[in-house]
């Protein structure tokens, strides 16, 4: 059903005091696609989430791009799969048209991973909205941001800020990310792993 536009949701927890964590990544990387598309996420009326429509990039031939939904849940982490779900049914998203863009902790820090399906790895957004959608079969976009120092918490890891001495690495990853959500989105699953994977 390719008439349908891809939903595209960063995972992240709501309110100025969580936006630079590890764990906003995802949310990050909705927001660069939003401002590369001139767009604005605004309260949704399916509720609980900030969403835009917009065209993904450009496709062949310089025509826009991928028809797609933008969002991030304006829910904690821990609930992101109702939002999800809400936005799937009411536009109609079958769930391999479905991208979830998150952060990993098993993965190198700035590195980017593309997979659909697979476990959650203990992300409690990634298992809400396996329990929400009722499947574990959407696409992922995992951004590394690897494990903690020594013996903290990860937990406590992912909820705090990314330091400011690897702002550039920083942004490195969430344009990485931006790029990578619109090569799965453009190319397919294959051939976008298939140059992400190869880095």
């Amino acid at each position: 059903m390719d008439t349908a536009p891809w939903l595209v949701v960063g995972l992240g927890n709501p309110g100025a005091r969580y936006a630079g964590h590890r764990h906003n990544v995802g949310a990050m990387v909705v927001d660069e696609l939003a401002r590369q598309a001139s767009a604005t996420l605004r309260a949704h009326k399916a509720g609980q989430a900030w969403a835009a429509e917009v065209r993904l990039g450009t496709g062949a031939g310089g025509l826009p791009g991928s028809r797609a939904v933008l969002a991030r849940p304006s829910t904690y982490m821990n609930l992101s799969g109702g939002p999800v779900a809400g936005l799937a049914k009411f536009y109609k998203v079958p769930v391999d048209r479905v991208v979830v863009v998150h952060d990993e902790l098993d993965i190198e820090p700035g590195q980017v991973r593309l997979k659909q399906g697979g476990g959650e790895g203990g992300h409690n957004g990634l298992r809400s909205v396996s329990q929400s959608l009722g499947t574990r079969d959407y696409l992922r976009v995992r951004l590394g941001i690897g494990r903690p120092p020594g013996r903290q918490d990860p937990a406590d890891y992912v909820l705090s800020d990314f330091p400011s001495r690897d702002r550039e690495e920083t942004d490195l990853l969430v344009g990485d990310g931006a790029d990578a959500v619109l090569d799965l989105t453009g190319l397919g699953l294959v051939a976008a792993q298939q140059r992400w994977h190869s880095r």
